[in-house]
């Protein structure tokens, strides 16, 4: 995939050409209100002085969930759905009105907005009639949100004298037929996102996670899809920067939630970033950064309500910092489950039976350790999916179980997996002993740990009491000194 991404950005532009395109993408955070619109557009503004852009908006802070709340309330006959809808229809309008001063440019507005929220009530009425939303039905649904709130922000932009334009990206961003996360093809999306935004007038406003398949069907970019919106948009143009704009000031050392002085990364390598990311750093999904890394565009995570503060960079080549670490992230509500007995020791075949049957259960496995007795192999999952892991493995290994050749499959819940992040880690002699004897000290049990090849993550299991004490004590322990330095 990664070679079809190179290629899909060498035919944009020719090599040398300087880059200078900026791609900033506002979440639904950014965009949750009339006031938060208007913070954004100053953004927007204060860029456009000085440099070209394009731009990329979510929609509404919570509206996506209202949508498909809504599309299966409708599913199942419950009429609740119209208020819903209702209230979708009026959140729009309201800000509509807010924002756009003139009774013409309102009234345009508000027309357009009418107009998609009529098509909507049609397709909630037919899944009503079918009782049923399928996946295509579900993306179609959900794409709504984003157009809804880009046609308001196209329009305050232009009538404040920003020349704007609304961009469906079903146009030109095109995909299989993948419902609820679609596989872009990289080629085609390239050429249409070239010819479309070529012929816009002024300021790009695009549909951030929507697409569509060649027949022009809809389709929807799965988790964090906005994201993935603008890495595949700056790869098409070559730009030199994408801003992802939010609601923190970067990425941060470790929850703040649970230590109190984290602090923001000035800047994190893209394998950094991947790492602290599927530990739930949920600042940007891996898979988002995809086409912008491999054309080494670098990523900035900026904060919509703290404009000034600098972010984080996430880049190919960043400075090394004096840090032994880069910093924590954490995945809360796991369960450990443990198959354990002396009869799996040298039995070719036992890891690759339980992995398969936890594929064919669609269970998803965070982390995995073995001891190389081969005595008994440690999964940990998310908690909701521990019973039917457990359930998977007992009919998987049933015959092992009833000869004792295996002697239970035991679950571990209420546990917290916490990682250690950083490309100083690698090759630093004393990394594994001072993290183990910072927790130890604290009376901090660990239950497992797993670590990689590359020495970048160091990963453990706690007991969920134990959090706040792991997370804070292993802060202090790498962070605390350097932050104070």
């Amino acid at each position: 995939m990664f070679a079809v991404i190179d290629n899909f950005v060498k035919t944009g532009y020719k090599a040398g050409t300087e880059r200078t395109m900026k791609i900033m993408k506002f979440g639904g955070s950014s965009v949750g209100d009339a006031a938060r619109i208007r913070g954004a557009c100053e953004i927007v503004n204060e860029a456009r002085a000085t440099e070209k852009i394009a731009t990329v908006f979510s929609a509404m802070k919570g509206i996506t969930n209202s949508l498909i709340a809504t599309a299966r309330e409708a599913e199942q006959g419950d009429q609740g759905y119209l208020e819903r809808l209702a209230e979708i229809d009026r959140r729009h309008k309201e800000t509509a009105r807010l924002l756009l001063d003139s009774p013409g440019e309102a009234g345009a507005t508000l027309q357009s907005l009418d107009d998609l929220t009529g098509e909507l009530r049609g397709i909630l009425h037919g899944i009503e009639l079918v009782r049923e939303c399928t996946l295509r039905s579900m993306d179609l649904v959900m794409s709504f949100g984003e157009r809804l709130s880009n046609i308001i922000i196209a329009a305050y932009l232009s009538a404040n004298g920003t020349p704007a334009e609304f961009v469906d990206a079903r146009e030109c961003i095109i995909t299989d037929h993948h419902h609820g996360s679609a596989v872009v093809n990289f080629e085609v999306s390239g050429t249409k996102i070239r010819k479309r935004l070529k012929a816009v007038k002024g300021i790009p406003v695009i549909t951030g996670f929507i697409a569509s398949t060649p027949e022009g069907v809809t389709t929807t970019l799965g988790r964090n899809g906005s994201d993935f919106t603008a890495s595949i948009i700056g790869a098409a143009l070559g730009a030199k920067s994408i801003e992802i704009w939010t609601d923190v000031d970067g990425v941060l050392s470790a929850d703040p939630r649970y230590v109190s002085n984290a602090f923001v990364i000035n800047q994190v390598s893209v394998e950094e970033a991947m790492e602290l990311s599927y530990f739930g750093a949920e600042v940007i999904h891996p898979y988002t950064m995809i086409p912008a890394v491999e054309n080494n565009i670098p990523i900035w995570i900026k904060n919509t309500m703290n404009p000034q503060a600098p972010g984080t960079l996430i880049a190919r080549n960043v400075e090394r910092h004096r840090h032994p670490i880069t910093g924590i992230a954490s995945i809360e509500n796991c369960s450990l489950i443990n198959v354990e007995g002396g009869g799996m020791l040298g039995v070719p075949g036992i890891a690759s039976r339980v992995f398969q049957a936890l594929a064919r259960a669609e269970i998803n496995i965070i982390m995995i350790s073995q001891a190389s007795s081969e005595h008994s192999i440690c999964l940990v999952c998310r908690s909701a999916e521990a019973g039917p892991a457990a359930e998977a493995l007992e009919a998987e290994l049933a015959w092992e179980l009833d000869k004792k050749k295996i002697n239970r499959v035991e679950i571990l819940n209420d546990l917290e997996i916490i990682a250690v992040i950083g490309e100083n880690m690698r090759g630093t002699p004393g990394m594994s002993g001072k993290l183990f004897s910072s927790l130890g000290q604290a009376q901090v049990n660990v239950l497992a740990i797993a670590q990689g090849s590359s020495e970048r993550n160091i990963s453990f299991v706690v007991r969920g009491s134990d959090r706040q004490k792991a997370l804070t004590v292993v802060h202090n322990a790498f962070l605390e000194q350097e932050k104070e330095a």
